[in-house]
């Protein structure tokens, strides 16, 4: 169909359903959106259409509004779109180079927010800026991820690091591994974090082994292990207040 003459070269063109009407959603879409959110925030948006958001910079004069439900339908919500992988983000028809890059973009901005309100800052006074970042990171991740938190003798975080990736059940780690990194950068304490991609935060026992290795071989460097934290989709277990620590 060639492009109207006139019109919001933004919007996306008036494509008719199979029964020849125009969806009903479809004149001045994206501006009543766009007016939506900067009214009421993302509070006010649906996860879809908060995606359709993302995807408007991707596709011009399009409507995403089914690209937009088919994502939430394929992944299950909002942040498990942007932590897709590439490789089944493409799986979902609609999807194309720039989709992934617009996906990353805005997962890459969560992150490092997320992060800039904790590193170089006093950990243990900063608890739910933490909990906020490990659940920007990791929560909605497809496998297994495993990170160590490094903080200085005041407690400051001073790295913030991946160790290992593993399956969606299951990630190496070794406790050798930890400590030497805590020597290079001259750490005095640790956070262990880690995902559950099944969204259960409850410890397995390989969860509650490896933490006691990790724990003594801290120990014996005078290293002080804080906490083990086990993120799950919506909530987050820790190893010192549930007594594992």
């Amino acid at each position: 169909m060639p492009l109207p003459l006139f019109g919001d070269p933004d919007e996306a063109a008036p494509v008719a359903l199979p029964d020849g009407r125009l969806p009903s959603y479809i004149g001045d879409h994206r501006k009543r959106l766009r007016a939506r959110f900067m009214e009421g925030g993302a509070a006010a948006l649906p996860d879809y259409e908060l995606l359709e958001l993302i995807l408007f910079r991707a596709i011009p004069r399009q409507d995403v509004k089914p690209l937009a439900r088919r994502l939430i339908d394929t992944f299950g919500d909002f942040g498990r779109v942007l932590s897709a992988p590439e490789a089944r983000l493409r799986e979902v028809t609609g999807v194309g180079d720039a989709v992934v890059q617009e996906l990353r973009i805005v997962e890459a901005a969560a992150q490092r927010l997320a992060r800039s309100k904790v590193i170089h800052r006093p950990v243990l006074s900063s608890w739910k800026a933490l909990l906020d970042y490990c659940h920007t990171a990791m929560a909605h991740r497809e496998v297994e991820q495993f990170r160590v938190l490094y903080l200085d003798r005041k407690n400051i975080l001073i790295a913030d690091e991946e160790q290992a990736r593993g399956t969606v059940d299951h990630v190496p780690v070794y406790p050798r591994e930890v400590v030497k990194r805590a020597l290079e950068v001259n750490a005095s304490a640790l956070i262990l974090v880690h995902n559950h991609p099944s969204g259960d935060p409850t410890p397995s026992e390989a969860d509650i082994a490896m933490t006691d290795r990790i724990r003594m071989a801290a120990d014996a460097l005078g290293i002080v292990l804080h906490d083990h934290l086990i993120i799950g989709k919506d909530t987050e277990l820790s190893f010192r207040s549930s007594g594992y620590l």
